[in-house]
């Protein structure tokens, strides 16, 4: 099954017009019925998109495996939790927080690793 088909076979699962499920990832039927057909591919922007609307897995959409949506947010942070049984409080919402976390939230992040690397390497 090709991504197209699963965008489809999505959709569908979901009940949505190609108008409807466009209109939430910023797009229009058109655009939708072309990946749909495979005349058009996902951008990695559009897989995310989808992905984050509409609950979808992200493996499932971009390689067929797996089940087509996630688990709620709950269940997820039961696996987290069971995954890290034994460890601290503290590493346990660390590592939350990341899940959590938006886009600007891990860039942020990110440049504050990087700002902390760059003093200790001046340091030494």
């Amino acid at each position: 099954m090709t991504q197209g088909e699963r965008v489809k076979e999505i959709r569908k699962a979901l009940g949505l017009t190609l108008e409807r499920f466009g209109e939430k990832v910023g797009v229009g039927k058109t655009a939708i019925s072309k990946i749909e057909k495979g005349e058009r591919g996902l951008t990695e922007q559009m897989t995310k998109s989808i992905c984050r609307e509409y609950g979808v897995d992200y493996i499932f959409l971009t390689t067929g495996e797996g089940e087509m949506f996630v688990d709620s947010d709950d269940d997820f942070i039961e696996k987290i939790d069971r995954i890290m049984a034994g460890e601290s409080d503290i590493r346990k919402n660390a590592i939350k927080a990341l899940v959590n976390a938006s886009t600007e939230d891990i860039e942020a992040f990110d440049r504050l690793i990087d700002l902390y690397l760059q003093a200790k390497n001046e340091k030494d």
